[in-house]
């Protein structure tokens, strides 16, 4: 089955996750990706984090490269930029998340780019964007997590802001490239501009996507505020609580109609009938009572009774899963959302979203150093005594297979 981005080509010259994903989301839905890497090192994601037991390679590298050729090149000696003149070329979209004015010194900025070929897409993403008084500054994924407001609003009241379990600032900047690139095709297809550039700040992605902050700020002169087991805002009864017998679960209820269904049921007809809790502004405006009301209904009961419970009365009590848990639940299991490929221990999350005509497909795992360079380059035109005097030099990287044949 054809895939949507089947004919699109990209050059991704990203490193570590934010640019890297935003390849490889396109790449789950047939986009042909040809990543390049450093031939001395590679991309540091390579080495961070735990290796598989089958084959020694980072089990983050093996999904950040999926569905990735590999091509071992340095782009800036004049050979190496030849190649790469050419790769651009063929391509629709360049992806890099350098700081700004790494491509600029090296001779290689949009102007020159849209020279070589002037309807490329270029994804630029770096930690403040490419201009402005912290143009210059360095930054990594957890100081936009502390831009954005989500370390702020994330931790207890009386603790310090924390960070959440995954890299979120980084994962939502590759998401939001994505989007950003299918938006810029889209202009591209329908005559509105050719090629352009999207300058992606790694703050931005994940400040839009919290989205209530601002407004909340702006419209109503409140400050929202870390708060602990609690939505910052608690805008509707709801929290994480541990049951009985050890369950952590999160629960949540979503109307006025539902909270006094579920106070009922958790505290008794005269809490639930207290005029405070009429409306849902009331119940906000009352939360820390209504979150000791639920604290003491579902610690003294087992989950599957407080599940139940909730369940009657259409609101939600959702366990809290290990990632043990993900891999032997029946749901996801449905779903197909974990996938593997012939030949890898390593399993890996499905593409998402799914599509019923068109669905992604992880066709392969992250590669070796160099593993595609002799296909890309014989591609390009390259010949075996061509490739075999830039490996000589160190402007392209084969792997050890490919350097004894050729």
């Amino acid at each position: 089955m054809q895939q949507p981005l089947k004919n699109i080509r990209i050059v991704e010259l990203g490193h570590v996750i934010a640019g890297p994903l935003a390849a490889t989301l396109l790449a789950d839905f047939g986009a042909d990706v040809t990543k390049v890497e450093n031939p001395r090192g590679g991309d540091m994601i390579r080495d961070l984090g735990p290796k598989a037991d089958d084959d020694g390679q980072g089990v983050w590298w093996k999904t950040l490269a999926r569905n990735k050729r590999i091509l071992a090149l340095d782009w800036k000696p004049p050979e190496g930029r030849a190649i790469l003149r050419q790769l651009v070329e063929n391509s629709d979209i360049l992806i890099e998340n350098f700081r700004p004015g790494v491509l600029e010194r090296a001779g290689i900025g949009p102007e020159v780019l849209h020279e070589w070929n002037p309807s490329l897409i270029i994804l630029r993403i770096s930690g403040y964007g490419q201009d402005g008084p912290m143009e210059k500054t360095p930054a990594f994924g957890r100081a936009a997590e502390a831009m954005s407001g989500l370390a702020h609003l994330t931790g207890y009241p009386d603790g310090p802001p924390m960070h959440p379990g995954f890299p979120a600032a980084d994962s939502t900047t590759g998401l939001m490239g994505a989007f950003g690139i299918m938006l810029a095709l889209q202009a591209r297809q329908n005559g509105t501009a050719n090629g352009q550039v999207i300058d992606l700040a790694v703050f931005e992605g994940l400040m839009r996507l919290i989205d209530y902050h601002v407004p909340v700020a702006t419209g109503t002169k409140l400050s929202p505020k870390r708060n602990g087991l609690r939505q910052p805002m608690d805008f509707a009864p709801g929290g994480m609580f541990r049951t009985r017998d050890g369950v952590w679960v999160t629960v949540s209820a979503g109307s006025a109609e539902t909270a006094r269904r579920l106070l009922r049921a958790a505290a008794g007809d005269d809490f639930a009938n207290d005029p405070r809790f009429v409306t849902m502004a009331g119940i906000s405006a009352n939360m820390g009572e209504v979150f000791d009301a639920l604290q003491t209904f579902i610690g003294k009961r087992d989950f599957a009774v407080v599940q139940e419970e909730f369940e009657k009365n259409d609101a939600i009590a959702a366990k809290v899963l290990s990632v043990e848990d993900i891999l032997a639940h029946p749901q996801i299991a449905h779903r197909g959302d974990i996938v593997g490929v012939a030949g890898e221990q390593t399993k890996v999350v499905a593409p998402v979203p799914q599509l019923s005509k068109t669905p992604g497909e992880v066709r392969w795992l992250g590669r070796p150093e160099g593993a595609d360079s002799l296909a890309v380059l014989q591609e390009l035109g390259l010949t075996a005594k061509d490739i075999e005097a830039l490996a000589a030099s160190g402007v392209v990287g084969l792997p050890k297979h490919n350097k004894e044949t050729t």
